[in-house]
Formats: C-alpha cells, structure tokens, sequence
C-alpha cells in the first residue's frame, strides 16, 4: 500500500513538473530605463514575482498556455498582456500623470484607487521616496497636503493634521505593518525611532481626520500606514549610505551619517525571510533660548527670571515669606520683614547646553520570517523590531532620552480576505533623564533652597539697611546666595551631574524609569469570496496596558498598574450604477474597562461622474472617539512649573507629597503641609479668578473619553495631464480633553477665606496641571487643495494649499491647537531630465501661529523652505546617486516654541538596490 501512494506521488509531482512554464522579459518606462521592483503577476492568481534592478524578471507557472500577466509598477499605468508562448517579452509602462490611480488599502481596509477613496488620503509610495528632497522619507511626509511635522530634535519629528497636538500627540496613530508604534508609557510615537528602514519600505498612507471607526480608540485625528516591502516580492540586496553636515548658528556644522542594509531571500514558494538593520548619528538643534518666559523682554536681571531653555530657575518663593520664617525663627528681627518686597524671587538656572550633549542617534533592527504553507496567499508571519536611540523631547519639560529602546514582536496570520495578529510592545526608558530637574536637582545637590532662600532674603535686608536701591539689593542677594555655586565643565558638576541624573527620586534627581509594554490583538474578515452583493467586513481588536515606570512617572510605586481596551467593527461596502456610486457605512463598538461603551458610525458616499468617469465627489459623517491616555489617567509628576496629577478615581488618592511652607503661622504653626491629587480636583482655586483679584473655586471634574463628529465633502478629477484633490471639513467636539492649571492652597480649604487666602499671599501654594474635559464645545474646521501637473515635456509641478482653524470660548481651557491656519507647499522636479539623471525642489511656506503646551505658550514665526535633490542612476552597478540640501536658505526657524532652531542640512547618498 505504501508503495503504491510513494509511486503514484511521484507521477502526480512529474505530471506538475511536465506542466510548468516559464515567462521572462523585461519592464521599462516610456524613456526606455528599466523599472526595478515591478509586479509581474499571472491574472486570477496570486501567483508572480518582481522584476530586479535591470527591470528583467523570469517566472515558473504551473499552467499552460495560453496565460495573461498583469505588469504593475506604483506611479506607472498597469497592462495586462496575454501570451500564447515562452519567448521573452519587452513591456513598456506608462507613467501616470498623477497619483489618483495608485491603489491604498487604509480608507476601508480593502483594496481601491485613491480616485474612488470614501475619504481623504495620502500617498507617499517608491516614487516619492526616491524623489524627495528631504533627508529621509519620515520628513518627506511634510509635502503632503494637510499635514505639519512638528520637528521635536533631528531624530524625534512628529506628524500632525487638523490640529490639536503637541509632540505628545495622543490624536494621532502610527502603524508600523499593522503594528501600533506608540511607546506604552508615552501614548505616542517617536517619530521613526522605531518604525522603518527606508529602502524597506513598500508605501506610506495617511488618513486625516476621524477614523475611529476602522481603527479605534486613537485614531481620533489621523492615522499613518506604513508597509514593507514582502521578502516573498523583494528579495535580494539592498543598501544605502548618506552623509553630509547639519548646520546651525548655535551648534555650528557638525557630521552626520546614515547608513542601512536590507538582506531578503525567497528561498522557496513556501519559506521567505529578511533582515534590516541601520545606523544614524548627528548634532541635535540646540535649543538656546533665554527668553523670560513669564515677563518677556525682561532679562536674567529680573529676580524672578524664568528662561525657556535654562532649567532650575523654575524653584522660586515669595521673599516676603521666607523673611517670615526667618523672623518666626530669630534670624532677623521681625521689623526686618517689610523691608523685603513682596515679590517672587527665583534660583539661579543653568543652561540646557550645560546639561546635555545634543548626541542624536538612532539604530534600528528588524527581522521577519514569512511562510506560505499551501504556496498561495495564506501566510504565517513572525516579526521582531528593536530600536534604540539618544534624541530630546519635548512634554512638560525637555527629556534628554539616552539609550531609549523600544521592541515590538509580531505573530500574524493572513490571507487576502483575512489577518489574525497579536503583537507586543516594550519599553525601557534606558539612562533617560529630565532636563529641567537635573538643574533644579543640581542646585539643591550643592545648597538646598531653604537655604538659598534664606541668604538670599538676609543679604537682601542688609542691602537695604545699608542704601542700596531695591534693584542694587536683588544683585547682591542673588551674589551672596550663589558664593560657590557648581560651574559647567568642573569635576564638582560633573559630579553632581552624574549623581543627579542616576536618581529616580524628582526631590533628589532626575532619571526617569520605566519598563512599561502594550499587548495587542486584532483581527479582520473579508467576506467577499463568500458574498456577492457587497463588500462586508467584520473585525475586532483587545488591548492591555501595563504600565511601570517605578513612581517616576505614574503612581505606580506600588506595582504595575494594568488595564484593558476591547472593540467590535463591522464595515458594508456597495457599489452602484455601473460602479458610479459607491456606499460606505461603518460600525464600532469599544469598551475600556474604565470608562462606558462608545458607539462610532461613518457614512459615507461617493460618485463618479463625466463620460470619462474622471470626476470623483464624496461626502462623509464620521464619528471618532478618545479614551484618555495611560497619562491622562495615572500620572502622577512634579515637573517643577506644575504637578501633573492624572484623574482617573483610583488615581486622586496615590499622588500624595510634603511640601515646605513659607507661613508656618498661618498653617496651625506646622513648617510643611501635605497635599493630594484630589486637592487639586477638589480644593483648588482658578487660575483666571485668582490672576482677576477674586480667587474662586476651580471644580474640576475627573476625565471622561473624548468624542468627535466630523462632516466631510471631497471633490477629485483627473483633467488630461492635470488633476486636482479638493476636501473641507468641519469637526464638532464633545467633551474635548484638555488641561487645566489650578493653583491648590497647601493648607485651608478655598473658600475658607482665611487660611486658602493666606496660602495664596505668602506664596504657600502649588500650581497643578489636571486632566479635565472642556465644559464648552470645540469646533475645528479647515480645508485643502492639491494641484498636479506635467509642464514643459514630462517636468512634475504640483502645489497645495492648507486652511485649518478652530472655536472655543473658555477661558480656563488650553485648546493646544499648535497648527497654522495656513499653509502652501509646492514641487517642481523631472525624474529622468537626461538619462539616468533627475531633480526635485520642493518650497513650503507656514503661517505664524500660537504654540501651547505644558512646556510652555509662545508664537511660532512663519517660515519659507525649500528642499532640493539631484539624483543619478547607474544601472551597471545598481545604483542611485543623491545629493540634496533641506532649507537651502539657510534662514533658521522653528515650529514649536521650546525647541532649538532648525538649520540647514546637506548629504550626500549613494543607493544600491539589488533585487
């Protein structure tokens, strides 16, 4: 028996082997230069390959003829081509005039041309990195319409759209092959610290705008998508390496290299893997502003001098009150009280370039194993990412982040109508360490502030007795209190430096911990196969945190603090008269164990008219829902300015601290007072009723998640050579989450007036950040138009225009609204000028606007950019030359307040792709 089944396998895998057929040939452009890495799949099938750097490409099939292939290559028109025999074939592909054509997946989750997309959405494919100006692909994404990156330091950038987002941007989701690339502890991501390899990249697409429905909780804003390319379709060697110099007034010029290898094989029909690994280091933007940023204009001659990048003048006091307690103790006589002001006065700071390197660095490694079991579309996935890198950023205060490293391990499951993936994700803060608190830190390590404080106040009194003005008193005190204070550059600072930044302990040091990981499951069923009539996905996905940071973040001191996240989705899509009308209607259910269940339905519609079909309009109503954040919920951090207290119920209580008091008499005789996170939500005055003379109570209620409907209309048309991309929308918030600062009383209860009253004159007081939700309703509102062309025999041209702006009215509320209310972008370039030779530029310009987050408010001056690249291919040795400047003019600017100055850059590139 077993004889009779080992031969009748070996004719059956004989009569395979007689029916193969081989297909080769090769792929070019109208021009005649060979295209790399395009599809060549066998029409009905999943079967095909990819052609290599020469453009040639050889496939076995196991039919006979007659076969029909599908050529396809991003930013060509595709061909189907039927063939009645094995000779070698010559395809030529034309490129189209625009990107309206190109297929995305993440407007409904399936396959559609962006012409047809329910939504807006951006593409940013092989074409548009290979042409970009920028020194990567992640600052690439800038040109797109509608879109702000937010530069936090030369390897931290944050993307944005319509609004409401600081470099915390927890409106905002980024996945990573289906991967959510958000630090645990963070809520957002890192820009590309742990993202993508940029010659493994397959695409980039991003939907602006409510997309709760699809993708859940914090697709609030905007989601990005980021693909790779598949070691099934893209096998072989690939490399690159770029270096040239970052130039800024502050940091002077300064090396910078970048360098990456991508390694895939397909070593059979069933089994392929790939490898990817880089290197960047540079000079960070150093952030040098002295500005005074409670009474600009004023210098550090002001006693209570604030810079925006000097760190430990934060700690200040009322110097009244400290001639109080100095009196209340016999160490001057009482009547010496009135001749102190009563005025804050504050420590003397150090600057951020004393406290940190500016090292930027960044290294990346991923690998993946793919296996196709039947050899068709059902493949089993493992993916692991690690990244690892030095950068700054920018929340409540400046974080030097140093040996920052983050891992994402995948297992998926997936087919063309399905995926089934659960993935996790681990951070570990490494020697990261607060900026502003290593200064404050640094000055109590030498003198405490009582001290300081106190000779300060007694230098001031004898000023005084003996004629000095009030201005000649401050200068003296503030000399007599620094006598021997730690310099910059000598072995006692870089001793307390290092002793300060190794303490986890915000009263004693700076580091900050944490080990916090996210576990995720999702999944997703297409039924198409199954269904005729429409198109009918279902899916669903669950979510746990659990957040360490060791009490140096959250009030977790005690242990972990886990919670979890489950959401259900289902999404119908038709198409009618003749394909013309397109419905779209959407459904999810998420519950945090938390908060209640929230409902988001989307609605949408789409119609293509002209006898041509080139004329595309849409309309949409999307709902969109925010839990708050692991921060928003559980923080619980003294960032100097403020103590930032998270109010989820469990959470009040935990935050507990002693502070020292000014007025021991007025608080029952007691030198210290201790305050809660409750204090704040429920004892605290308003910041506008106190800074009005008539200090009243704050009231502040504890969180609840955010809510959203947007309305949204697109209009898109394909004219000839000429198209155009036109989109307005109109958000209406519902219990928006924001900030709001209290001022707590640290004894008496507001309301009291008497003790609360006198906390508040002798400065006896503490300023909490809460996390609250807006008592009046936020509206954003904006729009977009994207023009594109070929001018002047085959030269790009396109150009777009950005609107965005928003409502609100209450006057204790911080909307962060951080975006310009406009914005013009345009590029001009030719891929291929000459042979193998070809060029971009590309301009931006940005309207001036108010920057406000909890690092601190100020205005953003406009700015005009621009980008250039020259590129050269040598397809003898597969290769692509660049060479590129981004803000060629040199004239430096930033794009939110806080951060050092971005200059210029310059690189060369040299590009090895061997497919």
């Amino acid at each position: 028996m077993m004889r009779t089944i080992f031969f009748a396998f070996i004719f059956m895998s004989a009569g395979i082997i007689s029916a193969q057929t081989t297909i080769s040939g090769n792929v070019t452009d109208e021009q005649g230069q060979p295209i790399p890495s395009a599809n060549v799949i066998v029409s009905g099938t999943s079967v095909g390959t990819v052609t290599d750097f020469d453009g040639n490409f050889t496939l076995s099939v196991e039919q006979s003829f007659p076969i029909s292939i599908t050529v396809s290559s991003i930013g060509f028109t595709s061909q189907t081509i039927a063939l009645s025999s094995s000779e070698s074939i010559s395809v030529q592909l034309a490129e189209q005039t625009t990107n309206l054509g190109e297929i995305v997946i993440s407007a409904s989750r399936t396959p559609e041309r962006i012409f047809e997309s329910p939504v807006t959405v951006e593409r940013f494919g092989l074409k548009e990195i290979k042409n970009t100006a920028s020194i990567d692909f992640y600052g690439g994404l800038e040109n797109l319409k509608g879109v702000d990156i937010n530069t936090n330091s030369l390897t931290f950038k944050s993307i944005n759209t319509r609004g409401f987002a600081a470099f915390a941007n927890t409106r905002f989701v980024q996945l990573v092959d289906g991967m959510d690339n958000s630090a645990p502890a963070l809520n957002f991501p890192l820009g590309n610290l742990l993202g993508m390899t940029e010659i493994d990249v397959q695409s980039v697409e991003l939907l602006p705008g409510a997309s709760s429905a699809l993708y859940g909780a914090n697709a609030f804003n905007g989601i990005l998508f980021m693909r790779s390319k598949n070691p099934f379709d893209d096998d072989g060697i690939s490399a690159y390496v770029k270096t040239g110099m970052t130039s800024q007034e502050a940091a002077g010029d300064n090396v910078y290299w970048d360098l990456g290898i991508r390694a895939a094989k397909k070593f059979s029909d069933k089994f392929a893997a790939k490898a990817n690994f880089s290197y960047l280091k540079g000079t960070d933007w150093y952030a040098v502003s002295q500005e005074n940023v409670l009474n600009p204009g004023v210098g550090r001659e002001a006693p209570n001098y604030d810079g925006l990048n000097v760190y430990g003048d934060e700690v200040s006091t009322n110097i009244r009150g400290v001639g109080q307690a100095l009196a209340s103790q016999g160490l001057i006589p009482s009547g010496a009280v009135n001749l102190l002001p009563n005025e804050t006065v504050s420590r003397t700071g150090y600057l951020e370039s004393n406290l940190t390197n500016y090292e930027a660095e960044s290294i990346k490694f991923d690998a993946a194993l793919h296996y196709r079991p039947f050899a068709d579309d059902f493949e089993i996935i493992y993916q692991a990412k690690v990244g690892k890198g030095a950068t700054i950023y920018q929340g409540a205060n400046r974080y030097s982040l140093r040996n920052f490293f983050l891992q994402q391990h995948k297992i998926e499951v997936r087919d063309k109508n399905f995926f089934v993936r659960g993935y996790m994700t681990d951070e570990d803060a490494g020697d990261s360490y607060d900026m502003r608190f290593t200064g404050i830190n640094i000055n109590r390590f030498w003198k405490d502030d009582r001290a300081w404080f106190g000779e300060y106040a007694g230098a001031y009194v004898q000023a005084t007795l003996g004629g000095a003005s009030s201005e000649q008193a401050h200068q003296l005190a503030r000399q007599t209190a620094d006598t021997g204070r730690l310099l910059p550059g000598t072995p006692e600072f870089q001793n307390a430096f290092d002793t300060v930044t190794n303490d986890p302990d915000l009263a004693s040091g700076s580091q900050f911990r944490d080990a916090s990981q996210l576990y995720h499951a999702d999944a997703n069923y297409n039924f198409s196969d199954l269904i005729d009539f429409a198109d009918i996905q279902v899916g669903g996905s669950f979510r746990t945190y659990r957040l360490n940071s060791f009490g140096t973040i959250f009030t977790d001191f005690d242990g972990p603090i886990s919670y979890n996240e489950l959401g259900l989705y289902t999404q119908i899509q038709k198409q009618l008269m003749d394909e013309r009308l397109k419905l779209t209607a959407s459904f999810r259910y998420d519950k945090s164990e938390l908060f209640d269940g929230q409902v988001t339905p989307r609605f949408s519609i789409g119609y293509t008219a002209g006898e041509e079909k080139n004329h595309n309009f849409r309309a949409s109503i999307q709902t969109a829902f925010r839990n708050p954040t692991t921060q928003d919920l559980y923080i619980g951090l003294d960032v100097g300015r403020a103590v930032l207290v998270g109010s989820a119920e469990d959470n009040l209580d935990r935050y507990v601290r002693t502070y020292n008091v000014n007025n021991a008499a007025a608080n029952g005789g007691q030198n210290t007072a201790t305050i809660s996170g409750r204090d704040a939500y429920e004892n605290s005055f308003s910041v506008s009723s106190v800074q009005a003379g008539t200090p009243e109570l704050a009231d502040v209620d504890i969180v609840e998640p955010e809510k959203a409907i947007a309305y949204e209309v697109g209009y898109r048309a394909q004219l000839g050579k000429f198209s155009i991309d036109l989109s307005g929308y109109y958000t209406d918030y519902e219990d928006f989450i924001a900030n709001e600062n209290v001022i707590v009383p640290l004894y008496g209860q507001v309301g009291d007036n008497s003790q609360s009253l006198a906390a508040l004159q002798s400065g006896d007081t503490r300023i909490f950040q809460t996390y609250t939700n807006a008592e009046s309703g936020v509206q954003s509102y904006g729009a977009a138009v994207a023009v594109a062309t070929k001018v002047l025999n085959g030269f790009d041209l396109s150009a777009n225009y950005t609107f965005a702006d928003f409502e609100q009215d209450d006057p204790d509320f911080r909307p962060g609204f951080n975006t310009p209310k406009h914005k013009v972008k345009a590029s001009f370039g030719h891929t291929n000028l000459v042979e193998n030779f070809g060029f971009n530029i590309n301009y931006r310009w940005s309207d001036a606007f108010f920057w406000q987050a909890s690092f601190g408010d100020g205005n953003v001056p406009s700015f005009n950019v621009f980008d250039a690249q020259l590129s050269y291919g040598i397809t003898s040795i597969k290769s692509t030359f660049k060479v590129g400047a981004t803000n060629i003019g040199a004239e430096e600017y930033f794009t939110a307040y806080g951060t050092g100055l971005i200059g210029s850059q310059f690189y060369v590139s040299w590009t090895i792709n061997n497919f």
